[in-house]
């Protein structure tokens, strides 16, 4: 059976896909986020994804039967991509920003089929409606440190879930990973989704 292998940092893909029945290997890509730069928001979470996923491929000692998976997610708003802030004042003027309104919610997924030399590739994109919340309300979610960590600055699955009133598409994608997207990666490899599933 092929040996699922995540090339992301991130808890919540993690989490996730521990929950959907896998049990992954992390292996971190390092790859540096702002070699890209220029591109629309959701070819830019592609790209990004397949940079992360072919770090990890072509440079870690994997199990033979290694499928890895890059994920990377941006927020579009007004046609700007938005990832992770750059500090506490950056996710406040992004907050300020986004209540009230909806944002897409682009993640990029490239899965490589390691022993075949194939992989599949496609870009999951999720609209956000976010709730009109306050200032008082956003320092205080600033202050707790996890909008600093994830792109757009907000989470759907931690405490940021209060402020997000409305979801069109898929729910894992904004997690970090389309489950729906994901197995049909797997299927154009040539794998079976169950035969995924930890046993």
């Amino acid at each position: 059976m092929p040996n699922l292998v995540l090339a992301s940092a991130s808890p919540a893909r993690l989490a996730t896909l521990r929950s959907a029945g896998f049990a992954p290997q992390v292996i971190v890509s390092g790859v540096d986020e702002s070699q890209v730069s220029g591109i629309p928001p959701a070819e830019l979470a592609l790209r990004l994804a397949e940079l992360k996923c072919a770090a990890v491929a072509d440079g870690s000692a994997l199990p033979e039967q290694a499928l890895v998976l890059g994920c990377d997610s941006v927020l579009e708003l007004d046609g700007e991509a938005l990832g992770k802030p750059d500090d506490a004042e950056d996710a406040v003027r992004r907050w300020q920003a986004m209540r009230g309104r909806s944002g897409v919610l682009h993640t990029g997924h490239c899965l490589r089929d390691v022993a075949k030399g194939q992989q599949a590739a496609a870009t999951a994109s999720t609209t956000v409606h976010f709730a009109d919340v306050s200032d008082e309300e956003i320092a205080a979610y600033v202050a707790t440190g996890e909008p600093l960590h994830v792109a757009g600055a907000f989470t759907v699955d931690g405490l940021g879930g209060g402020f997000v009133t409305g979801i069109e598409g898929d729910h894992h994608n904004v997690v970090g990973v389309s489950l729906p997207l994901l197995r049909g990666l797997v299927g154009e490899l040539g794998h079976r989704w169950t035969d995924l599933w930890a046993r």
